[in-house]
């Protein structure tokens, strides 16, 4: 049997405070809600696999691509860990394109968050030129911000 990806629709990250990470993704970086649900019984358990799932839901969408937060409210036993690092197995981000990494640095920094490097310039493959940086959210998933060489 073969078959095709047709598309990348979303990509969801789970959080440990759904309105903490909404305010972050939506209010600091510019995100427009989408949508909320709110996910439990044996519809919630047969799509995750996780018996007793419980989930709080927001997706928040960017031109190009949408983010699925999610707040799963039980069951009681899961882990929350917010100390991998982008070298830990495991560690995912997201990258996101943007026109202007200074204005997105200080945006960041004047609402209590900071980034986990500095911002660099690449200088080779197929990405030389872009200044690129990785910024954590609340939880501390990584959000990498690539700026394109600016046109002249």
């Amino acid at each position: 049997m073969r078959f095709r990806i047709l598309a990348a629709d979303h990509t969801g990250i789970t959080v440990s405070n759904l309105e903490r990470s909404l305010a972050f993704w939506r209010d600091v970086l510019g995100f427009e809600l989408s949508h909320r649900a709110h996910q439990t019984g044996e519809l919630a358990a047969e799509i995750t696999g996780i018996p007793g799932a419980e989930i709080l839901i927001a997706v928040v969408k960017a031109p190009g691509h949408k983010i699925e937060l999610l707040e799963y409210r039980a069951p009681a036993d899961r882990t929350i860990r917010n100390d991998l690092r982008p070298c830990d197995v495991g560690s995912i981000h997201v990258a996101l394109t943007v026109d202007n990494l200074d204005a997105i640095f200080e945006t960041i920094a004047a609402s209590g968050w900071k980034a986990a490097g500095k911002p660099q310039t690449l200088t080779v493959g197929p990405n030389a030129g872009k200044r690129v940086v990785y910024v954590r959210d609340p939880d501390g998933t990584t959000i990498e911000f690539m700026q394109p060489p600016r046109l002249i």
